[in-house]
């Protein structure tokens, strides 16, 4: 079992990000839909959707929706929200999509580069190429990996009730890797994340191979230009040639 397939599914995962600012995130998918110009009832794809909060508010926009998340235990929690324009799948981002052709698919804050063969990354570009309608749009939100290199900090406690979550980051190779230890209820708990530190370079060629063409990169949840050197995000706005 790979990391993120043990960690996404415990309840402490969960603890430790329940401080995400969901006012950000909503306005952020607000301006990301405006700025695409989708119609009511388009089909957008939420890929790793979590616990389904972004779904949730995308389909209260007014769009038709698909949440797709590897963890079996989100989805089973997502399931209570489903409507006819909102549903839940158990997925491995790698694999295929059985969907009909989708206008958008969103892979959000940081769901991406989990994986150590190059060859997965590349067929979660092509399982997204493959859904899309012509024309349709996959936006990549991702850590900008100069701005992570610079501002990287080694080591950080974070309190969530009465667990205290004693944080490592260190650069490793092509990964930033965050080493997370924890003591409950008389045990002591470890779990780490990897994430690869995807250059715009690599994205950008996974993207070209694919058939996609980059349309536009911003470089916060503000929606701002891109700079390598001082933006925190790389969002990756991608078009399926027609």
């Amino acid at each position: 079992m790979e990391w993120f397939e043990s960690w996404f599914d415990t309840p402490y995962y969960h603890l430790l990000y329940s401080n995400r600012d969901y006012t950000e995130a909503e306005n952020f998918i607000t301006k990301l839909t405006e700025d695409l110009q989708l119609p009511p009832s388009s089909k957008i794809i939420d890929l790793a959707c979590g616990k389904g909060r972004h779904s949730v508010f995308l389909n209260k926009l007014g769009y038709d929706v698909l949440g797709l998340d590897l963890s079996r235990q989100s989805i089973e929690f997502d399931k209570q929200f489903e409507t006819q324009t909102l549903l839940f799948n158990v997925h491995d981002m790698r694999n295929p999509i059985d969907a009909d052709p989708m206008d958008a698919v969103f892979n959000l804050f940081t769901s991406f580069g989990y994986f150590d063969n190059e060859s997965d990354d590349k067929k979660v570009f092509q399982s997204v190429y493959n859904v899309l309608k012509p024309g349709g749009y996959f936006v990549l939100d991702y850590l900008n990996e100069e701005f992570v290199r610079k501002s990287i900090v080694p080591e950080t406690t974070i309190t969530r009730g009465d667990i205290d979550f004693k944080i490592l980051k260190k650069i490793e190779g092509r990964h930033i890797i965050k080493d997370i230890r924890f003591e409950t209820d008389g045990k002591s708990f470890h779990f780490f994340e990897k994430v690869k530190l995807h250059t715009l370079e690599a994205i950008h060629s996974y993207a070209a191979d694919c058939g996609f063409e980059r349309v536009k990169i911003w470089g916060d949840y503000q929606l701002n230009e891109f700079d390598r050197e001082v933006s925190p995000r790389c969002i990756n706005l991608f078009k399926k040639k027609a």
